[in-house]
């Protein structure tokens, strides 16, 4: 005779636990500004100079002595001649040389 299947309770063993990994990637962007500036220096140098030039002037004079007794004999005066003791470049002064003509006492230089 058969008397079936006879079941016996069951035997619970521990809880074996599995971890399982899975990875991802996130990409956070960092951003860092730079900013570069470029300054163009430019120097200007005003360099002065005094250029410097030389002349050379000539003054002649004349001096009379009344060495005679009974002093000068006195020359008529002439329409526009230079009065007694004029100076050189006065208003009253004759114009040297006239036109043409060289002035009076020693010329130094090349004579035309």
């Amino acid at each position: 005779m058969y008397l079936g299947t006879n079941f016996a309770p069951p035997v619970i063993h521990p809880t074996r636990h599995i971890v399982n990994h899975t990875f991802s990637t996130t990409v956070v962007p960092h951003i860092h500004p730079v900013h570069t500036t470029t300054i163009n220096h430019h120097m200007f140098q005003h360099k002065h100079y005094c250029p410097q030039t030389a002349s050379c002037a000539e003054e002649c004079c004349n001096q009379h002595i009344n060495c005679c007794p009974g002093g000068m004999p006195q020359a008529a005066p002439v329409m526009g001649a230079a009065a007694p003791n004029a100076l050189p470049n006065m208003p009253n002064a004759p114009m040297y040389p006239p036109m043409g003509g060289r002035p009076p006492g020693p010329f130094m230089g090349r004579r035309r």
